[in-house]
């Protein structure tokens, strides 16, 4: 089974990537955090895996981080919950969000994901609500880069100007994310690059 791929980005898509491994190509669907997360086309990145294989189809499942990874196989296991709606789900909410939901009995705020109904949602909630506390995850979870961001923000601007201080996207955004958590929303651009900078490079 293939666990990990460590290579360069070789191209994107809505909800997929491909890793160039020696020469050979990965096609991995992935989440739109997990996506975020890899950084730019021709970048080196690593991916861990899950690889599903069904009569007629064998697929290869991308994620950014391990904890993304141990929740997608704790949703597929609930009935209903495939591959598209499991990386659906991962879109939407951060893993922190999502064993925070699970743990508070709030189907609500997973049926926030596309394709995820009141009913699935409240199924998905009920049946993980004791596994949750084990998940890996927190409060936020791992952060979506700055490109998942609102062009403009000052988020992404933040984001932006520690890449052009060589900081890689994923590792800016995560920085930034973990500024705003600190300093709350109403902090100026300049405090956030501060924070980040010291955060990024810690």
């Amino acid at each position: 089974m293939i666990a990990k791929l460590s290579g360069r980005l070789d191209a994107t898509g809505e909800d997929w990537a491909v890793v160039d491994v020696g020469g050979v190509g990965y096609l991995v669907h992935c989440s739109s955090r997990t996506l975020a997360a890899l950084g730019e086309v021709g970048e080196a990145c690593t991916v861990h895996t899950e690889l599903q294989v069904s009569e007629n189809d064998m697929r290869l499942l991308g994620f950014a981080e391990q904890a993304e990874r141990d929740w997608f196989r704790l949703l597929t296991g609930v009935q209903g919950v495939g591959s598209k709606v499991g990386l659906a789900i991962l879109s939407a909410l951060s893993t922190g969000e999502l064993r925070d939901a699970c743990g508070k009995g709030d189907a609500a705020m997973v049926a926030r994901a596309q394709g995820v109904g009141p009913k699935l949602a409240g199924r998905i909630v009920n049946e993980l609500k004791d596994k949750a506390g084990a998940m890996p995850g927190g409060s936020g979870g791992f952060a979506p880069s700055a490109a998942a961001a609102p062009a403009g923000s000052k988020g992404a601007d933040a984001a932006s100007a520690l890449e052009n201080l060589g900081f890689k996207p994923a590792v800016a955004a995560q920085a930034v994310a973990r500024a705003l958590e600190e300093l709350g929303e109403g902090a100026s651009e300049g405090d956030l690059i501060r924070v980040a900078l010291k955060k990024a490079a810690g």
